[in-house]
């Protein structure tokens, strides 16, 4: 782990602080844990109506999904398909 590198900033006239131009358009998340304390930590963010790929049922049924795209096609039963809806 790398020892912490501390930098000094001087907050402008709007309350704003440039934290450098690697950072430019990146999300960050502000934690105050007490007043004058803050850690910023960069971010990635997730959409509402994606929410559900992080879910653990949906990862498992994406992962099973994608380790069958890799193997060789069968010919379906058909008939044995139509007798297990049939029986719903």
């Amino acid at each position: 782990m790398k020892a912490p590198k501390q930098v000094i900033k001087q907050v402008g006239a709007s309350g704003q602080i440039s934290l450098g131009k690697e950072f430019a358009g990146r999300t960050v998340v502000v934690d105050s844990s007490e007043p004058g304390v803050w850690v910023i930590k960069t971010a990635q963010t997730i959409p509402d109506s994606e929410l559900w790929l992080h879910q653990p049922e949906a990862a498992d049924r994406l992962d099973r999904a994608m380790a069958a795209m890799g193997q060789p096609a069968q010919v379906a039963d058909l008939e044995a398909l139509e007798r297990h809806l049939g029986n719903r």
